[in-house]
């Protein structure tokens, strides 16, 4: 079941990451944006400021620490077997605290017919987050001393039934995120580890937890980027997820990106 349900988000990711999001994506400072292109992330799919796939501890929009910064995005996706669209927007407040919304719309296509849903059916989730910068900075600061955020996503599966039909004990979800980023200016190179504590299946998609494993584990997302210009960035990243479902095997996520911010103001 799941190598034709959710098979692989790596080439979903990879077109998120590398094309729709930047192209989709807004950042509006308005007041001081005086953030480094680039350090601000972009949206992630839960709609946190980060990589692709992997949660970062940037905050969202160019401000700095006198500043409200907004970033929204839209990603449009079509891919041979499913299509992915979702949009959402992210406040930044004086480069110390996170608000953000995410709603996530999969369409199954055939595999919704596979699953007695009927072809075409959509799977739907909102997510509103919020993140807190802990200690250190992205850039500056001390040069081996990471920026380190708190996170917590809370995810309401718009399809219930559905999630608990496939065997999710919950419909609901909240999970909660540790993440530590820098970039290496010297080197042009931006690493991130994120410590997720989750239970969601499929990012929440198909519910959270089951009858028979209902507790949360923790997972690791980790991002390495390579900053080939200022606006210019190319990487890799990884993230584990629970093995929660008896009826499908849930495989971790792999991507590799590169990504262009065209769209940036700021007043």
């Amino acid at each position: 079941m799941d190598q034709s349900l959710f098979r692989s988000l790596a080439p979903l990711s990879l077109a998120l990451f590398g094309v729709s999001a930047p192209a989709a994506a807004q950042d509006l400072s308005l007041v001081d944006g005086g953030k480094l292109l680039l350090t601000n992330g972009v949206a992630t799919i839960e709609g946190t400021s980060g990589g692709g796939l992997a949660t970062w501890s940037t905050i969202a929009g160019r401000e700095t620490d006198r500043g409200i910064g907004l970033s929204g995005h839209v990603t449009l996706i079509e891919l041979p077997d499913y299509s992915w669209q979702s949009h959402g927007v992210a406040v930044g407040i004086a480069n110390r605290i996170e608000l953000s919304y995410a709603r996530q719309n999969f369409d199954t296509r055939d595999v919704g017919t596979a699953l007695g849903l009927g072809r075409g059916y959509t799977l739907n989730q909102d997510i509103f987050a919020a993140k807190l910068r802990l200690a250190g900075d992205v850039v500056y600061g001390e040069p081996l001393l990471p920026q380190i955020s708190l996170g917590v996503e809370h995810k309401r599966n718009r399809d219930a039934p559905v999630a608990r039909a496939v065997g999710a004990a919950h419909g609901s979800g909240t999970d909660v995120t540790l993440s530590a980023t820098k970039l290496l200016l010297s080197h042009s190179v931006l690493v991130n580890a994120t410590a997720r504590l989750t239970k969601a299946n499929q990012a929440g998609l198909l519910g959270f937890g089951s009858a028979g494993d209902d507790n949360h584990k923790l997972q690791f997302e980790g991002s390495v980027a390579y900053q080939l210009s200022r606006r210019t960035v190319i990487g890799a990243e990884y993230r584990s997820k629970p093995d929660n479902l008896a009826i499908a095997r849930e495989d971790d996520w792999w991507d590799l990106f590169a990504a262009y911010p065209c769209l940036a103001i700021a007043s």
